[in-house]
């Protein structure tokens, strides 16, 4: 085996909130986390289909981007875009 080139190997203390809302489309249920890594933005991951995302509040502007990143229809997007919004 060759020596491995590490670009970083940092730890790093970070905050996690657990969340499970109903919309009116779809279950949500999300872990938060909140690290100095990425500029203020959050790590979302969608427990159920283990998708995620580094996402502030650019992001929650971006025309189809919560849809593509976790395979959402417009209407189940729509929900998780306000409460994301409430966080960012």
């Amino acid at each position: 085996m060759t020596d491995l080139m590490f670009l970083y190997d940092d730890v790093e203390n970070t905050r996690t909130r657990f969340v499970s809302f109903m919309g009116e489309t779809n279950r949500f249920d999300l872990a938060i986390i909140t690290t100095e890594r990425f500029y203020g933005k959050l790590l979302v991951l969608n427990l159920q289909s283990s998708r995620f995302a580094i996402i502030g509040s650019d992001d929650l502007e971006e025309p189809g981007y919560l849809e593509h990143v976790y395979q959402l229809s417009e209407e189940e997007a729509e929900e998780l875009r306000h409460f994301l919004h409430t966080l960012i």
